[in-house]
């Protein structure tokens, strides 16, 4: 019944490789990196135009013609399963308790909704292409053609360059200070698509997780890791048990607010005059009372955060449970969901008994905790519970929202889509409890690379314009293009690959309650994250399609075998800024601060699945920054699985140069030197908004002109030792991954 389909394995072309680049190729090849407009060598591919798609946004929970059911056994998967479980893992966390004995406290589905106000019936969720999902249209909702599709991108090449440039000023700034990443909706003339896929090492040569993982010591705490639940109590398909046993109320700088803390208190003005009050009782009372339609979630959540009733905005939930609902699927939210959501939101104190530390900046820091304990935090994220969080002149100011109170706002057709992925999460975790863990690791580089003198080669490279990170790159380290507040627009307008991400995997956005903004040298990982919902689009044309069945494979400490790493890259004003050595050099510091795992041998280290990190209305070029993570991946002992998402040219341009540098064995080293060249020599005496000469080009002249005359010195097996990574504890997080 379901109307979609799972992604197609990456298609394996049979066509013979044309062979690395001749001599002839390369006179050629120096002759045309001299020609300033030589299409091939300037144009800066961003996007390619898709047909238009659908805007209709459909109902979530729309009702089948026969009334039957759908169950996650249903659900065809993307990834094939490795056995019951895995006791290897590559997490950055794994080794923290070597050295550290347990606390001595520590001896204290099928999925289905109802079809009707009866809870004994069934209401299927189907997909919104299902004939009987209710469609509706926002008045607002705009003419303009969607923006490309990120899962279901063709190959298509551009003969017209796109300029990333006229983007970034259309940036949206929101109250948090996050970039909410606008879209373009380039219109080049497409040529005939090439019908090759993919170049390279073929994706299945590439090491995944769990099968590269190294064994994981026992799970338990240290003084740089956190653990939220009993590990002595750990079992398969069971629910992890709190630790401890009784609520420890914290209320300090170093730890979450919780909103059930005593010291949560709130004024109220009574016939004696103000007086403060339990702002926890006032949650309760306000939700126990019950929520039959979308004013009266207003109306509790204004109740105990009275200081923005005038500000905040409901429409986008009305509009959801008026008209994006039938009267069925409504009364099932209202009635069956809701309901189990508040239940779920009021057990913060038996659940999240443990005060949960705020992964600050410069401290390098890990929290394992449940995904029961993660579902309860988002359950009162919905009903924007935590204290000190709706402000940005409070004491987290420099922290990513986490109450959900923009995201009710507005007439977005965005926002309901958001808000259907959101909700097809809380329906799976309130009918069923999950029992897996998932863990965040804070993570700084101390002492960067000198990358003007490494001697490490290129590592493998698969590059396609097919596909997608979540989807074929499973098992290996997903990177998340973040915003330095991770999880950018998600609670907001931001529709574009993080926020994405963090939707079809809600326990991401838990990450935004104690990650502060990362720095220049930080990265934020987490790991066994659960992918709940399938999609279609991409920002405008963004769809929630279906509910989703993860069927990743879980490691010893029972997470999904999912690694995700939030980097953050420079936005810039102007194009040629990025060429800047000190801003190459951040990018790089960057990268490798997310991909570097100290004392694990290269054949345990995943290969890493990326893409056009930091471009779009970032303005970054595609072909920079897929080099600079090509270099730090090798630094990094990695293998590199990119993703173009529809860009051929990118895809050829990308392969050719790595395939020229690693028959020439040309080092991460000589590579830095030439980037700096480059600004130096083309940059500086460029008298336009653009380089007269492309990166590549110039690239591929000036190895060819130092083959006979300046040979490379002898490389390294593998990546150099002169850098180390500062990680929680440094006998620990740093010496365990």
């Amino acid at each position: 019944i379901l109307a979609c389909s799972p992604s197609p394995v990456l298609h394996t072309c049979s066509e013979k490789d044309d062979g690395p680049l001749t001599d002839d190729k390369l006179f050629e090849v120096q002759r045309k990196c001299k020609d300033v407009e030589d299409p091939t060598l300037h144009s800066i591919q961003e996007s390619v135009l898709l047909p238009n798609s659908n805007k209709d946004v459909k109902g979530m929970l729309g009702l089948s013609q026969e009334g039957k059911t759908v169950s996650d056994n249903d659900i065809i998967q993307k990834k094939p399963t490795n056995g019951e479980k895995s006791l290897a893992s590559n997490s950055p966390d794994t080794d923290l308790s070597k050295e550290t004995p347990i606390s001595t406290e520590k001896t204290m589905t099928n999925l289905t909704l109802p079809m009707n106000t009866s809870s004994n019936a069934d209401v299927e969720m189907l997909s919104p292409e299902s004939p009987t999902s209710k469609t509706f249209q926002f008045s607002n909702s705009g003419e303009s053609a969607p923006s490309p599709t990120v899962s279901q991108a063709s190959c298509v090449p551009s003969c017209t360059p796109v300029e990333t440039s006229s983007s970034i000023n259309t940036a949206v700034v929101n109250p948090e200070g996050v970039i909410e990443k606008p879209e373009e909706t380039p219109t080049p003339a497409p040529l005939p698509c090439s019908v090759k896929k993919w170049l390279g090492t073929p994706i299945e040569e590439l090491r995944r997780m769990p099968q590269c993982g190294q064994t994981l010591p026992h799970l338990r705490a240290a003084e740089n890791h956190r653990v939220l639940i009993r590990t002595d109590l750990l079992k398969d398909g069971g629910v992890p048990v709190p630790y401890p046993s009784k609520f420890r109320d914290t209320w300090d700088d170093m730890n979450v607010k919780m909103p059930c803390s005593e010291k949560n208190l709130f004024p109220v003005e009574n016939e004696d005059g103000s007086v403060v009050h339990s702002r926890w009782e006032l949650i309760r009372s306000a939700l126990e009372g019950g929520c039959k339609s979308s004013l009266d979630i207003k109306d509790a959540i204004l109740s105990y955060n009275t200081a923005h009733a005038k500000r905040w905005d409901f429409t986008a939930l009305n509009y959801l449970c008026t008209d994006g609902l039938e009267h069925s699927e409504a009364q099932h939210l209202f009635d069956v969901i809701l309901p189990q959501m508040i239940t779920l939101a009021l057990s913060a104190p038996k659940i999240c008994t443990q005060p949960i530390p705020l992964l600050k900046q410069n401290m390098n820091q890990s929290l394992t905790m449940s995904q029961e304990q993660i579902a309860c935090l988002l359950a009162n994220a919905f009903f924007c519970t935590f204290p000190r969080r709706n402000s940005r002149k409070s004491e987290y100011s420099n922290y990513p929202e986490i109450n959900f109170y923009r995201l009710f706002e507005g007439s977005s057709p965005r926002k309901i889509e958001k808000l259907k992925t959101l909700l097809c999460y809380f329906r799976r975790i309130t009918t069923s409890k999950p029992t897996g863990l998932v863990t965040f690791t804070r993570q700084s580089l101390s002492c960067p690379p000198k990358w003007e003198s490494l001697t490490t080669q290129l590592t493998h490279l698969h590059i396609t314009c097919e596909g997608t990170i979540e989807d074929q790159g499973y098992g290996m380290l997903q990177v998340d293009f973040a915003n330095r507040m991770v999880g950018g627009g998600v609670t907001g307008l931001g529709l574009v690959q993080e926020e994405i991400r963090f939707l079809i995997n809600p326990e991401l956005i838990v990450s935004r309650l104690f990650t502060e903004a990362l720095e220049h040298n930080e990265c934020l990982i987490i790991t066994g994250t659960e992918q709940y919902s399938k999609y279609s689009g991409y920002a405008e044309s963004y769809k929630w399609k279906a509910n989703h069945k993860d069927e990743t494979p879980r490691d010893g400490w029972n997470r999904r075998c999912t690694e995700i790493v939030a980097l953050d890259a420079l936005k810039y004003r102007h194009f040629m800024e990025q060429f800047q050595p000190d801003k190459i050099t951040r990018e790089l510091n960057k990268a490798y601060c997310g991909f570097r795992r100290p004392n694990v041998d290269t054949q345990n280290l995943s290969a890493i699945a990326t893409g056009n990190w930091g471009c779009g209305a970032f303005g970054g070029d595609t072909r920079l920054k897929a080099l600079l993570q090509l270099m730090a991946a090798a630094e990094a002992g990695r293998d590199v699985a990119y993703f173009t998402f529809g860009d051929a040219d990118l895809m050829r341009d990308v392969h050719d140069l790595h395939t020229f540098l690693t028959d020439r064995q040309v080092t991460v080293g000589t590579l830095y030197g030439l980037l700096k060249q480059y600004f130096n020599v083309v940059c500086k005496s460029s008298h336009s908004q653009r380089p007269d000469v492309s990166l590549y080009g110039f690239i591929y002249e000036r190895i060819y002109e130092r083959i006979s005359s300046d040979p490379e010195p002898e490389p390294s097996s593998g990546p150099s030792s002169s850098s180390h990574l500062s990680t929680a504890a440094s006998s620990g997080l740093a010496d365990s991954h």
